[in-house]
């Protein structure tokens, strides 16, 4: 009897474990730029200390450049326990030739993202926004502080001391997100079966939602136009003024 129940229990736990699940695939479709130039002043304007030479964007394909300013990620509860956030790998965040390196970085709600500093300059990162707000305060070359991010949400990072210093860390509800490749496309790999809503988010053009249906068969796609192309918000406005007309055209 001690034997069939210890079979019993096993097969449940493996049933448990391989749970079905599938992926969530699309692309990301932009056509236009849509970050406008950043303009900085001269470093004599707000220089501190030892003059460092201010980093410069790479050369990149500017659509491809757009579609690295997006992330993709669930909303809606997901009923699988998300996997624990691994505190020996956490994310960075450096202050490298007065900017942030990088500039945008993902995390699950509950994670810790390090800011050390690599310049031989002072800086002061500061946050005032409504998911976590902080302030580290002034520290050197070689000196590390650390945020924990306890709320999902959109955090904008700034120096006190170098006004052209902005960052985004992207809290997201739970461990299903990614990010496009260059080409557009993205995946978000393991997402148990249900109904869930969909989150595309743009550091210039906002947020962008959809729901879908994850079954246990098939893989769900979904396509984001950002911002919406001109026949999308033209059909859009038709079905509200069918809508308002009781259906007659």
């Amino acid at each position: 009897m001690r034997l069939r129940s210890l079979l019993l229990q096993c097969c449940i736990f493996a049933s448990a474990v391989h749970l079905p699940a599938q992926a969530i695939t699309g692309n990301i479709v932009i056509k236009t730029r849509l970050t406008k130039p950043s303009v900085t002043p001269n470093v004599s304007v707000y220089q501190r200390g030892t003059a460092v030479k201010l980093g410069k964007d790479p050369d990149q394909d500017p659509i491809a450049y757009e579609r690295s300013r997006v992330v993709i990620y669930l909303e809606s509860p997901v009923s699988a326990s998300p996997k624990p956030a691994d505190s020996t790998a956490a994310p960075q965040v450096q202050q490298l030739d007065r900017r942030f390196m990088p500039d945008l970085v993902v995390v699950p709600v509950g994670s810790t993202v390090t800011f050390p500093n690599m310049d031989p300059i002072f800086h002061n990162i500061y946050s005032l926004s409504k998911p976590r707000s902080f302030d580290l305060g002034n520290y050197d070359k070689g000196q590390t502080r650390k945020v924990t991010f306890p709320k999902p949400g959109i955090v904008e990072i700034y120096c006190h001391l170098h006004p052209n210093m902005q960052a985004t860390v992207v809290v997201t509800p739970n461990r299903w997100f990614a990010r496009p490749d260059r080409s557009g496309q993205y995946r978000i790999a393991d997402v148990p079966p249900g109904q869930y809503t969909l989150v595309a988010w743009h550091k210039t053009a906002g947020f962008f939602r959809k729901t879908i249906v994850v079954d246990n068969e098939h893989d769900a796609t979904a396509d984001f136009f950002i911002p919406l192309d001109i026949d999308s918000k033209q059909e859009a406005q038709q079905v509200r003024d069918l809508e308002h007309n009781g259906g007659s055209r």
